[in-house]
């Protein structure tokens, strides 16, 4: 069955205490190439049929709507999932 992928992150001038707790243990671990860490969340909706406009338009307006705050929260992608056969084939599994 295709998937649906919804990513949300939270809004960039917000202050993220989970990314900034993660960044702290990878400097602790000595990992300082990375400048910053911010923690969002994903939603994987597994669609009964074909997607096509209608089933992403309802998608778009669940994603700002349901799956996210928009007061803290950005819907950053919506996107179809690959399936693993296509993601394999390309090295991405």
């Amino acid at each position: 069955m295709p998937t649906i992928i919804v990513d949300v992150m939270p809004k960039a001038e917000l202050l993220d205490p989970q990314g900034k707790a993660v960044a702290g243990a990878l400097k602790r671990l000595g990992k300082t190439e990375f400048a910053g860490v911010r923690i969002g969340r994903r939603f994987e909706l597994t669609v009964d049929g074909p997607i096509d406009d209608a089933v992403l338009a309802d998608v778009r307006e669940m994603a700002e709507s349901l799956l996210s705050n928009s007061v803290i929260e950005d819907v950053v992608s919506i996107r179809e999932a690959e399936t693993v056969a296509a993601a394999a084939e390309v090295g991405a599994v």
